[in-house]
């Protein structure tokens, strides 16, 4: 049960310790070096990458800051078991897609 006055994220309390801080969303300890494995548009690309060792598929916008090509929090990361589920289901959503076009 939450008491009013105590903070889900980090201490800060009583205690004296202060707050913990949370990483932005999108950062990683490692490089995030993932094989680009086809560009959608000017900034959406695929990638596949390891992250917490695990192998992810992922769908991200990218942004431009000081020249450099940064991955942005709009997008998403597949697990391989929700990547399988999405390949396996490619015909139907084709199917869809021709009934509402």
């Amino acid at each position: 049960m939450w008491r009013r006055g105590n903070k889900r994220f980090g201490g800060g309390g009583s205690g004296g310790d202060p707050p913990a801080k949370r990483q932005a969303a999108g950062k990683d300890d490692a490089d995030d070096g993932g094989v680009v494995v086809a560009q959608i548009s000017k900034n959406k690309r695929v990638s596949v990458r390891s992250w917490s060792g695990k192998v992810m598929v992922d769908v991200r916008e990218f942004y431009v800051k000081d020249g450099k090509d940064l991955p942005g929090r709009k997008g998403i990361s597949l697990t391989m078991d929700q990547w399988k589920i999405l390949r396996d289901n490619i015909k139907a959503i084709d199917e869809a897609i021709k009934e509402n076009t």
